[in-house]
């Protein structure tokens, strides 16, 4: 331990004036300007007595007082630093070689340097001297006044051979031996340092500084004792720095006796170096604290260890992660422990730290890197490990917790003997549910029926057999559906599942996709008496049984089925209600027909079915023979809503009314309007048709023709070519013959590329392209029938080419379809996918009050699932952010909370730790990051972030080890995300400058 900031100003001995003043009187005769030249000099007026002895060199005829005015001269002239005074001296000793002081000029000049601290100088003057003409007294000012100005001049080993000459003497010999041995301390030499302070006997020098140095030199030789007696005996005469220091010998003295709670006082007493601790002495004090059970203190003191790259460091961060387990603060121990295991300097400590790391990473989750890695890791680095088999259990169970349940399947098929069969059954079922929830279900059937194959668990074989018969379903594939949710009715495991409640639910949902509505009846007929299912679901299987009954003309039956369906007050009770009407027309009664569809239109005044009940009533009234009232409700439709697609079957049966009733002009009024307010559908086709023939009633053939020619859409010459074509592509279509259907559509383009079915063939070919994932060929069409009007085709082709823009991100071309899709869906699902794609669209683009207008409408739309409603808010709480209404914000990331999942459960999880910590609750907000490690591990973005909160909620609650130490290892482990490691970056530069005030081992720059 250095103390070079301790050096002792020595003794001088033999004071230059003395000296002169003696050899005055030697040299004393009568000249007058002389001798007061020499009372000048030796009373220190130095410039007076030059000039005079200059003018005595100069005048005088007698040799010596000539040669002596010219030394005093030059000694004045280094007395006054003078420019070339040496060379005044040097030219004294050429111009005089006779003169008695020409030997002793050089001693004198390097004396004076000497005297006034010019230790190079006088080196230098030293030099000069002649020893052999010294007598024995100057000889040992010489040595010892060498031997100094060299120690002073750091040159120790230069120093020793002259301080070694006087080492004996009596004059000199204690100062001599006392610099003999500091040199020794100064070099590790403690047992020679220890022999010469020993030989000391200078009471000066005893009782000054040497108790000091001998307590710590028994300090460095283990003598430990001895080191704390010499230092308590040396503590009452000391400085404060002293003080200090000597606090350090004895509390390190104890420590290294294991007497810690004797250790403690003095080692917290040392002030440091200018004022700063290092890292040895957080660790003396934090261990002392450790060996007496006192955690919460000694995590006071290693928590302070910042950036230690050598084994105390390794030691303590070690320690560390054991006080923080034994105080159960896992999170933290997980990362003194991950930091002791990249140390390798000791190599037990490293492996142990390693085990523990592992251990806490699968029990609580880490941020840094994945679960799984942590633990491959180990076992590579440690292959024959006796806590291989608990690792490799944890390995695949780290897979399962982190949700990488792809990673345990791939793991567990190339390792076989890492676990059962059954768990990776249960690994394949859950991967399978996953994909399933995130609407890939192909992939997901894939996983299923893995599952099925490693079948060991027969509860987890039924519910894969489940989940597959929903995959097909959604998939169209309904009669896979329909044999997987037999064989899952059929297994003895499935009775007890919660899946099995919806069975015949789902198997009446099956059979009525495949038609087969007589078995579709009985499902829904037991689903609907079921007392499993919830409300929701006994409402729909009430009305998929009236559907089922309306399909096979059994009314009456329907008609209750309605009324059942109404009762419960679901969401389709407005379809029940509109069902009813149609009952009652096919069984004749139109009275009760038309008074139900008014009643509808009065009682769902928002209904999507409302187009349908106009035109529904319009066709009754007609019906009945009350025609005013039908044209009127056609106005109604055509009025109300000019882009339904019963609009233009209003018109054109407002057009066959009037041209039944021979008012021939008005009908070609509403004939003409149809194809000039909606050209391209089959209505308008319809109305040419219809048309022509009033103009040939009319013999107004040419006039007819004359219209004819400007509509580009419609052919009047070759229509039973036209049809033949369509209908042999068609029937390819039909018979499943995609690739021929698919070349006949085509054909049919570009022969008709006007023709009476362009809009389905387009939307065929559309269908038939994207089956294919010939996605941007299908949006050409898709774009073809969407822009053409409003035909049967329309809102399905919307929807594709909504879905298809989305898919690409491209929402600035999906916004416009969208709007529309909104405004003419006439089914549920399809206006809330354009309600909450228009929502994210306008994020986009950064318009965030209209965002959160479609978000409110994605909320309070009927039947979403959770994955829609987390989207919603997630676009809330996204659009509060960035408007700076952060109380929105943290009261809609609650909610994505309670059902996201994936990445917008991770996003929600970093915020939720963001505004803990924003409102100072910093230990919750660690919990959090924690949440988001353990759970979300796979959304590494989400979990650098949230390790930058939790590194500020560590500084803020004064654990600089871990704020620091979480910072490092996020610049380390997230070097692809720029904005993350120059945020790390920032924090751990101005973290690292306020703690190099208080600690010299935090160099501030690295």
């Amino acid at each position: 331990m250095s103390r070079k900031n301790l050096l002792i100003v020595p003794i001088i001995l033999g004071a230059f004036s003395v000296l002169v003043a003696q050899e005055t009187q030697i040299y004393s005769h009568d000249d007058k300007a002389f001798q007061d030249a020499l009372t000048l000099y030796n009373n220190q007026q130095y410039q007076a007595a030059q000039a005079i002895f200059e003018k005595v060199k100069s005048s005088t005829n007698d040799e010596e007082t000539e040669a002596n005015s010219a030394y005093y001269s030059a000694n004045a002239a280094i007395r006054l630093n003078q420019r070339g005074a040496d060379k005044m001296m040097e030219d004294f000793v050429k111009s005089y070689p006779t003169s008695t002081k020409r030997n002793s000029a050089f001693l004198d000049v390097a004396d004076y340097y000497f005297e006034t601290g010019k230790y190079p100088y006088a080196l230098k003057w030293y030099k000069k001297v002649d020893q052999s003409a010294m007598s024995n007294a100057d000889k040992e000012r010489f040595n010892f006044n060498n031997g100094y100005a060299l120690y002073s001049s750091r040159r120790p080993k230069e120093a020793e051979r002259y301080l070694s000459k006087v080492s004996t003497s009596q004059k000199y010999g204690s100062q001599a031996k006392y610099y003999l041995g500091y040199i020794a301390y100064e070099q590790d030499d403690y047992d020679e340092a220890s022999a010469r302070f020993d030989q000391i006997t200078d009471p000066e020098l005893l009782n000054e500084k040497l108790s000091y140095y001998q307590a710590d030199l028994n300090f460095k030789l283990g003598n430990f004792e001895e080191a704390i007696a010499m230092a308590q005996k040396q503590l009452p005469k000391s400085d404060r720095k002293e003080i200090s220091e000597l606090n350090k010998i004895i509390g390190e003295s104890y420590f290294n006796m294991e007497q810690y709670d004797q250790a403690l006082p003095y080692l917290k007493k040392y002030r440091g170096r200018r004022g700063k601790l290092s890292n040895t002495d957080y660790y003396l004090m934090g261990y002392s604290h450790y060996k007496q059970g006192d955690f919460e203190g000694a995590i006071q003191q290693f928590n302070k260890i910042i950036g230690g790259t050598n084994s105390v460091s390794q030691n303590a961060y070690y320690h560390l992660a054991e006080c923080y387990l034994k105080l159960d603060k896992k999170p933290e121990a997980l990362n003194a422990f991950r930091n002791a295991s990249q140390m390798d300097f000791s190599p037990e400590i490293e492996k142990d730290a390693w085990l523990n790391y592992a251990r806490l990473s699968y029990e609580i989750g880490n941020a840094y890197e994945p679960v799984p890695e942590v633990m491959t890791a180990y076992l590579k680095k440690y292959p024959k490990d006796e806590h291989q088999e608990e690792i490799q259990e944890l390995l695949v169970d780290s897979y399962i917790t982190s949700r990488n349940f792809e990673g345990a399947m791939e793991l567990l098929e190339k390792n076989k003997g890492f676990a059962s069969k059954e768990t990776y059954q249960k690994v394949a079922f859950y991967r399978g549910i996953e994909l399933f929830l995130e609407g890939d279900y192909e992939p997901a059937l894939e996983r299923f029926t893995k599952s099925i194959r490693s079948a060991e668990n027969p509860n987890f074989e039924a519910r894969a057999m489940y989940w597959k018969a929903e995959s097909n379903y959604r998939l169209n594939r309904f009669e896979d559906a329909l044999s997987d949710f037999k064989s899952f009715q059929g297994m003895s495991a499935a009775q007890n599942l919660e899946e099995f409640s919806d069975i015949d639910y789902n198997l009446g949902y099956a059979q009525f996709k495949l038609k087969n509505y007589s078995n579709a009846i009985s499902h829904f007929n037991n689903a609907a008496q079921s007392n499993t299912i919830d409300d929701q679901k006994i409402g729909d299987s009430y009305v998929r049984l009236g559907d089922s009954y309306f399909v096979t003309s059994k009314y009456n039956a329907a008609l209750n089925s309605y009324d059942e369906a109404a009762k419960l007050n679901g969401p389709e009770r407005d379809y029940a209600a509109f069902q009813k009407t149609l009952c009652h027309g096919f069984m004749g009664k139109s009275t009760a027909k038309i008074e139900g569809l008014n009643q509808f239109l009065v009682r769902y005044p928002k209904s999507t079915l409302r187009d349908d009940a106009l035109f529904e009533l319009g066709n009754s009234y007609i019906k009945a023979e009350n025609e005013a009232q039908g044209l009127q409700t056609y106005d109604r439709l055509i009025d109300e809503y000019a882009r339904s697609k019963f609009a233009p079957r209003g018109m054109l049966r407002q057009g066959l009314v009037h041209y039944n009733a021979n008012r021939n002009n008005q009908a070609l009024e509403k004939l003409r309007g149809v194809v000039q307010n909606y050209p391209n559908t089959q209505e308008a086709k319809q109305a040419v048709a219809t048309a022509k023939l009033v103009y040939v009633d009319e013999g107004r053939v040419s006039e007819f023709a004359a219209w004819v020619r400007n509509l580009d859409f419609v052919e009047v010459t070759d229509a039973e070519l036209d049809n033949a074509s369509f209908e042999s592509a068609d029937r390819k279509n039909a018979e499943g013959k995609t690739d021929a259907a698919m070349r006949g559509f085509e054909d049919y383009l570009k022969q008709f590329p006007n023709g009476i079915h362009v809009q389905q063939v387009n939307f065929n070919l559309a269908q038939l392209y994207f089956s294919k994932n010939r996605k941007d060929e299908a949006l050409d069409k898709y774009k073809y029938v969407a822009d053409s009007g409003n035909g049967d085709y329309k809102e399905q082709a919307l929807t594709r080419v909504c879905e298809i823009y989305v898919g690409k991100q491209d929402y600035d071309s999906a916004i416009p379809y969208l709007e529309q899709l909104e405004s003419i869906a006439e089914i549920d699902q399809n206006r809330t996918f354009a309600q909450s794609n228009l929502m994210k669209g306008y994020y986009g683009q950064k318009n965030y009050d209209r965002t959160l207008a479609y978000a409110e409408k994605v909320l309070n739309a009927p039947k979403i699932d959770n994955r829609i409603k987390s989207d919603a808010q997630i676009m809330i709480a996204r659009s509060a952010i960035q408007t700076n209404d952060e109380r929105l914000a943290e009261t809609a990331y609650q909610e994505v909370k309670k059902i996201a999942s994936g990445a917008l459960a991770a996003e929600a999880w970093y915020f939720d730790a963001y505004f803990k910590n924003q409102n100072q609750d910093y230990e919750a907000s660690n919990v959090a990051v924690q949440k988001l490690a353990k759970d979300y591990s796979a959304h590494k973005e989400w979990g650098g972030k949230g390790l930058i909160i939790m590194a500020k909620n560590f500084y803020a609650l004064e654990d600089a080890f871990q704020a620091t130490y979480i910072l490092e290892s996020v610049i380390a482990n997230f070097a692809e995300y720029d904005d993350i490691v120059a945020e790390a970056e920032g924090e751990l530069s101005l973290i690292k400058s306020k703690e190099a005030q208080r600690n010299s081992s935090v160099d501030p720059g690295n």
